[in-house]
């Protein structure tokens, strides 16, 4: 006897305990949930579970672990060519005549030649193929308790690879970037735990045949007491067609969300330039892929996280993270497109569902705010930052679940700082008087072009200004971008973002209270006082905010004169001060 609808009709009502598979009879399930209570027994070679159509497993609290020498067959894509990693966790390990979750191999995945059927794909050791699947073992690596790139571990066809424990594989030329896995063995199940340090990176990822709730994953306790709470996508330049490590052009997505599921916040990878929309720009690399990590993290999906302070020693994945969400609903991915359905049903809710939209990088609860900056190294690669707005979930220290930590990896960088350390994702309290250090750091001398992108909930006509306290010009980055030329260096408190200008500013210096003009035939600058406010002091600087020349002796006249005959023809900035230390700052043009 074959069991097929008639075991689905009882699974969907939520009766079965226990589910045992024996000799040649097999269950095939199709877009929906098979929901078992306590542990799957594959009892023979050909006893097989066959999972199609995003059709996923999921179990309950029971104990007693999955066992027998069968195998569930669970497909899953790749996303990249035979150039490029995708990060995997597999969702199957050996299948042993065992009680328990078991070790994967890399040769316990198969190519699918029909609806249950398979072959054992092969193996080669640079360039993996698609149609008949050939696999490049070479590429096969795991990475656990280090931040130290010599200590990836390879693992080839068949080094074995714990549960939980994520690796890397590269993908198959003639797939068009979307090759078919069939992952076959026992399905994993229970909670499984993998080692994390303090500082030091391990990639970990999904190991269930079902999704997995990145908010049940990042919030449980014993996690928020072991990792950072970001997760870390990896994505590569599909145009580069090298495997040499000098010519990859690639980052870490960050995904990390908080307790209440309200608040998603994504940063793309940093290898990019984005329009102000924040689409592709046609400058720098080209990524076409719009990857993006979701709440629901599907089947196989491998990323990086990042032991805490204090860290317990291990993340866990459970049964209680695990829900049914199709991976082609709005909120779930393998780092491709998805369309508008919405479905989901956890282990609780096995026929709950919800329909919602969703928009590219997550609309915001009305009381908070949000804004990102997309800052422009050299026209070549843009680093993405977040900065979220709220009254009492967002504090001046770290925030779990709001903020994510700098990946780092460009030569050229942008962050916010917490505790001294580099942020892509800050959260704090708002108000009109704050002022938010970005810093910079530059390997070379570079443009920089700063762009606002993601503006949520702010007020019209609520300025939000980079303030290059060097030369104290403000930009309203909501009206133009901020772009300026600095040389090699670290930049760490001279330009900060800010929703007034400074306060010292009083009604004696206004935007009216001074006019700057050239007389070019005579070579000078005049600054014309009609109502001879008390100048202190009056400076010019270039744009790089060196000070070329300075009066500190300012007689106060309705027309003072700067003489320009030395200068070259370039932009410079003009500062005046009063004696009470206020400023009138203005950009200038020197021509002879």
């Amino acid at each position: 006897m074959k069991y097929l609808s008639f075991v689905l009709f009882f699974i969907v009502s939520g009766v079965y305990a226990q589910l045992t598979v024996r000799d040649d009879n097999y269950i095939f399930v199709t877009d929906q949930v098979l929901f078992v209570s306590d542990n799957v027994n594959l009892g023979e070679t050909d006893s097989k579970i066959y999972l199609r159509d995003e059709a996923q497993l999921i179990q309950g609290t029971g104990t007693t672990g999955n066992a027998g020498v069968g195998a569930l067959s669970v497909y899953q894509n790749g996303t990249t060519h035979n150039y490029a990693f995708n990060y995997w966790c597999s969702p199957v390990g050996d299948n042993l005549a065992t009680f328990g979750n078991e070790s994967f191999r890399a040769n316990l995945i198969d190519d699918a030649t029909g609806l249950i059927t398979s072959t054992d794909a092969t193996f080669t050791n640079l360039d993996g193929t698609s149609s008949p699947l050939v696999i490049a073992s070479y590429w096969i690596y795991t990475f656990e308790n280090s931040a130290q790139f010599s200590d990836w571990v390879q693992r080839g066809a068949t080094g074995t690879i714990a549960p939980g424990l994520g690796f890397t594989m590269k993908g198959t030329s003639g797939s068009g970037n979307n090759q078919l896995y069939d992952f076959r063995g026992k399905p994993n199940n229970g909670t499984i735990a993998n080692s994390v340090a303090d500082g030091e990176w391990t990639l970990v990822g999904n190991p269930y045949p079902s999704a997995m709730d990145a908010v049940a994953y990042i919030h449980d306790t014993d996690n928020a007491a072991a990792i950072t709470g970001t997760l870390y996508y990896w994505e590569q330049d599909l145009s580069v067609l090298s495997h040499s490590l000098d010519d990859y052009v690639g980052g870490y997505a960050t995904y990390t969300i908080n307790a209440a599921g309200t608040i998603e916040t994504f940063v793309p990878a940093t290898f990019d330039t984005y329009n102000s929309d924040g689409s592709l720009n046609t400058a720098g690399s080209s990524s076409t892929s719009g990857k993006q990590a979701r709440r629901y993290i599907p089947v196989g999906q491998g990323f990086m996280v990042e032991g805490s302070v204090g860290s317990t020693g291990t993340v866990q994945t459970k049964n209680a993270h695990r829900v049914y969400y199709k991976q082609s609903n709005t909120d779930s991915e393998f780092f491709r497109l998805a369309n508008s359905d919405t479905e989901f049903i956890t282990e609780n809710e096995q026929n709950s569902s919800t329909t919602e939209e969703v928009s590219p990088y997550g609309e915001i609860p009305d009381d908070y705010k949000r804004f990102r900056l997309n800052i422009d190294f050299n026209d070549v690669y843009t680093r993405q930052l977040v900065q979220t707005f709220h009254d009492t979930e967002a504090t001046a220290g770290f925030d779990y679940g709001l903020e994510s930590k700098s990946p780092s990896g460009v030569a050229n960088d942008a962050y916010w700082t917490i505790n001294q350390e580099p942020f892509i994702a800050q959260a704090l309290p708002f108000t009109i008087d704050l002022s938010i250090p970005l810093h910079i750091k530059l390997s070379t001398n570079s443009n920089i072009r700063v762009r606002l992108f993601d503006v949520q909930h702010f007020e019209a006509n609520q300025p939000i200004f980079i303030w290059d306290t060097a030369t104290g010009i403000y930009t309203d980055i909501r009206q133009l971008p901020f772009e300026i030329s600095l040389p090699q260096g670290e930049y760490a408190n001279r330009f900060k973002v800010v929703f007034a200008r400074n306060t010292l500013s009083t009604e004696d210096i206004t935007a009216d209270t001074f006019q700057v003009v050239q007389n070019i035939i005579n070579k000078e600058l005049i600054i014309q006082n009609p109502n001879k406010v008390e100048m202190n002091r009056i400076e010019l600087y270039d744009m790089l905010g060196k000070l070329i020349w300075s009066d500190t002796d300012v007689k106060t006249t309705t027309n003072y004169t700067i003489n320009t005959s030395s200068l070259s023809e370039n932009v410079y900035i003009l500062k005046i001060k009063n004696k009470d230390n206020a400023e009138f700052a203005k950009k200038v043009i020197v021509k002879n």
